[in-house]
């Protein structure tokens, strides 16, 4: 059974484990949110609460949400970050959710999932249209956003060229 939880102390070595993992893969980490250091790890905890409050946001940014996604054993298995509402930046290249899987659990179906209840939590936050986006050449990523009733919009090119694909979902 998974399910999406607010970040806390009690989960502290699974989440310190998914961290780690991540790190050692050196891939990019997504979302953003996971590149916080995690030691302290109350002090990550309380940029996670301030951030989810609106609080001692740098400039430009809007509250976010973070979610960590579990599965019976509290193993984490994912993180995602859902914004409360759109800046000019978001709009073209973030969206609204950005989430990620750690990288030995991949391909078992966990990030459709986890976006499946992302979009639960964003209409809890009052979303009613969610953004949500992927860089052109991330296949995992675009089938889940399609499976999860993506319609495309048009792409943003980015000043590097990256080219993002911009999906919205009516929720």
């Amino acid at each position: 059974m998974l399910q999406l939880v607010s970040p806390s102390f009690h989960l502290k070595e699974e989440y310190l484990s998914f961290y780690t993992e991540w790190e050692k893969s050196g891939e990019k980490m997504i979302p953003w949110v996971i590149e916080q250091n995690p030691h302290p790890f109350e002090q990550m905890l309380q940029f996670l609460q301030d951030h989810a409050e609106g609080k001692n946001l740098p400039e430009n940014w809007v509250a976010d949400s973070t979610y960590w996604l579990i599965d019976e054993t509290n193993r984490v298995l994912g993180v995602v970050n859902i914004r409360h509402s759109l800046s000019e930046f978001l709009l073209n290249s973030g969206g609204h959710i950005g989430y990620g899987i750690r990288p030995s659990e991949r391909r078992k179906g966990y990030a459709t999932k986890l976006l499946a209840l992302s979009l639960q939590k964003a209409k809890e936050l009052g979303i009613d249209r969610a953004l949500v986006v992927c860089d052109e050449d991330n296949a995992g990523s675009f089938q889940t956003i399609v499976k999860n009733g993506g319609i495309a919009d048009n792409d943003f090119v980015e000043e590097d060229g990256v080219v993002v694909k911009r999906f919205w979902i009516q929720i």
